[in-house]
């Protein structure tokens, strides 16, 4: 039987002596943000110089602005982000590169992709890996997210493993002891199938900063962003990940689209959208308990309070521009997946999804599917429990009357949280 395992010290997080010093080393460091100093790095590090767009280091510089903004971060925290941009930086000047080199890889043409659009915590991240393993589908895994471009000359050894699989795996271990419960809430290990805002970063377009920080001015800056051209980059991308190695259908997710569907019909306007439909207070809870988990590093008070109204509002904001556009989905080209039914049947709910997309599921995709449910059902290490009473003083049924409005649009979602 499952464990169902408890974060008692959330809020005012007991340490142990080791974790102690952890955190206070973490408080200690002292790391500079600046735009120069970034660029500076990336540049050195892949001795590239070209980034492309002109207008993407002021969006570099948007983004350090909103996060100085940030004075609850710790030294640890800022340089997570640092390290972040710099990846990011280094990543946009490869791909500038791979394109300058083989320009050819932007004529691919790509298949109709499956996109997963949902909330977060509300089973996209399990929806996709399990579409993705259907052999059908070209998908993102996280090590490939990290380092989308590979280096020339930076091969597969003689174990035919990828560098960048093993450095990933180094990461993933090290934050493993660092943080050993985010692995019950969003397990991240190397061959996850990871989400398109990563990818989207690599044109600094995306609501990824506001997991790693308060940045309401980049919430901000970013929503007033026209997001055509930045989609249209995100395409362009894809084509030189199939240009790498095929195929050309790709199985998507992020919760960005939700508040981006008119750019991303426009773009994919074949696509079939899983249309993931989920509880959004069950969702909160989930998403904010993690989030407080990460800040006992990341931040220097875990501040559960500003957490939990941040992402209340980030929520709605997100909910609300999925109502107001849900309509442009083509009615042929939508699957509303209920996360109650998807617990029920998720293959069934994958079934349906390959036949809207036109697929179906063919002898060699069930027993794709069935292997990966049968390599990751079973009891695991626990169940993480949630409490948005006990851990952040909400009563939900005041999160029910601020959500009404997602209730009258979706009906078939049941209330979690009581």
């Amino acid at each position: 039987m499952t464990q169902e395992v408890r974060i008692k010290d959330l809020a005012v997080p007991r340490r142990t002596p080791e974790e102690q010093a952890t955190y206070e080393f973490a408080l200690s460091l002292k790391v500079e943000l600046d735009v120069d100093g970034i660029v500076t790095e990336a540049r050195r590090s892949t001795g590239l110089d070209r980034f492309g767009d002109p207008t993407l280091l002021d969006r570099l510089s948007a983004q350090i602005a909103a996060v100085e903004s940030d004075g609850g971060l710790s030294g640890l925290g800022r340089y997570i982000i640092r390290q972040r941009l710099v990846g990011l930086m280094k990543a946009r000047l490869r791909f500038e590169e791979y394109v300058r080199r083989y320009p050819e890889a932007l004529e691919v043409e790509l298949e109709p992709p499956v996109i997963v659009v949902g909330l977060p915590r509300s089973g996209t991240t399990h929806l996709v890996n399990l579409l993705a393993a259907d052999s059908r589908f070209r998908s993102m895994p996280w090590w490939e997210v990290i380092e989308p471009v590979p280096v020339t000359g930076d091969g597969p050894g003689p174990d035919g493993v990828d560098p960048r699989y093993l450095r990933c795996l180094a990461t993933y271990r090290a934050a493993e002891k660092m943080a050993p419960l985010t692995k019950l809430m969003h397990d991240r290990p190397p061959s996850a199938i990871e989400e398109d805002c990563e990818l989207m970063d690599l044109d600094l377009s995306s609501y990824t900063l506001e997991w790693h920080a308060r940045v309401p001015a980049w919430r901000h800056y970013y929503l007033g962003l026209d997001h055509h051209s930045h989609y249209g980059f995100f395409q362009r991308l894809l084509q030189v990940l199939s240009h790498l190695r095929g195929p050309n259908r790709w199985v998507l997710k992020t919760p960005q689209h939700l508040e981006q569907l008119g750019p991303l019909l426009d773009t994919f306007p074949d696509a079939t959208i899983a249309f993931t439909l989920r509880d959004p207070v069950a969702v909160l809870q989930s998403a904010i308990t993690m989030l407080a988990y990460g800040d006992r590093m990341r931040r220097a008070k875990i501040e559960a309070d500003d957490l939990a109204r941040y992402w209340i509002d980030r929520i709605e904001r997100l909910l609300r521009a999925a109502v107001r556009d849900a309509a442009l989905i083509p009615g042929a080209q939508r699957v509303d997946v209920e996360f109650g039914a998807l617990r029920r049947d998720d293959l069934a709910m994958a079934r349906g999804i390959l036949e809207a997309a036109g697929l179906g599921l063919t002898d060699r995709a069930r027993s794709e599917l069935s292997g990966y449910l049968a390599r990751t059902r079973g009891d695991g290490e626990g169940r993480m429990a949630y409490d948005l009473r006990g851990d952040f003083g909400i009563e939900p049924d005041e999160l029910y009357e601020q959500f009404a409005f997602y209730f009258e649009a979706f009906p078939q979602v049941a209330r979690e949280v009581f």
